[in-house]
């Protein structure tokens, strides 16, 4: 069994199948989607429909899919109309009108129950996912990390950090690491890895490789984290569209990362 987590496909569901595809995931192999489904691109739709139905699938909630809610929660809050249109929301909008009624309200119940973040742990090495990022709190590489203290982790954040933070998450390490390394990595999209890159203290590599395109990193790795980074950026700029974004993808039990561009006029 393979474990995957990608994220911020924002509404490229061509881009999405592709990448799926050619990945070819098989059915026991878990999928996290660290949220941002809908908004700015052409089908967020279906991709919400793909991400509901993947096999062995865990869909955490992002930032759009709460502005989406809030609208959905509040139908007479212009205000909150507003801000979810100026971000991207009325390509959902649109997708969901297009929906028959039953179709429309099971996908906004789904996304109405979906978690602000988990943890896993893959080839001994434990992961705390979430969308945007979070704050160590009192927590740090002198915990005794268990599942009940990565879950009290979790519970005690700001639902506004773990969906919008930047900043201040990706500008500082986590502490959770010790000198050897043990401890859990935070994963989380939200921000584009060109914008990671300027708010970073310490990362592995560039956001964009020789060809100029968006790639995944790594960052916080010292001698005081043992050389192993305590963060990964994985929003690889979908949003942007064709020639500058493109889906970032990663299989936790061995590192290995897949990529699949945006093309013209999906």
């Amino acid at each position: 069994m393979a474990t995957y987590v990608f994220s911020d496909v924002h509404g490229h569901h061509r881009a999405l199948e592709r990448l799926l595809e050619r990945v070819s995931p098989a059915d026991e192999d878990e999928i996290w989607v660290l949220g941002d489904m809908v908004d700015r691109g052409p089908d967020p739709v279906a991709v919400m429909q793909t991400c509901k139905n993947l096999t062995n699938g865990h869909v955490l909630m992002g930032n759009h899919e709460d502005m989406m809610m809030d609208c959905f929660k509040n139908p007479d809050n212009d205000t909150l109309l507003f801000q979810w249109d100026m971000n991207g929301g009325y390509t959902t909008q649109k997708g969901l009108l297009e929906l028959d009624t039953q179709a429309r309200i099971e996908l906004v119940e789904w996304v109405d129950e979906l978690l602000l973040g988990s943890h896993i742990t893959v080839a001994d090495k434990t992961y705390i996912l979430v969308h945007a990022g979070l704050r160590p709190l009192n927590f740090s590489a002198r915990s005794r990390w268990t599942d009940v203290t990565m879950e009290a982790l979790l519970r005690y954040q700001n639902p506004e950090d773990v969906l919008w933070i930047r900043d201040e998450f990706w500008g500082n390490p986590t502490g959770f690491l010790d000198e050897a390394g043990n401890g859990p990595i935070v994963i989380a999209g939200h921000t584009p890895v060109p914008y990671v890159e300027n708010l970073a203290d310490v990362f592995d590599r560039p956001a964009r490789n020789e060809e100029g395109q968006c790639q995944i990193m790594h960052l916080g790795a010292t001698d005081a984290t043992g050389g192993v980074a305590d963060r990964w950026a994985i929003d690889c700029g979908a949003a942007g569209g064709a020639g500058w974004g493109r889906i970032g993808m990663v299989r936790l039990d061995d590192g290995t990362e897949f990529y699949e561009e945006i093309l013209e006029d999906e």
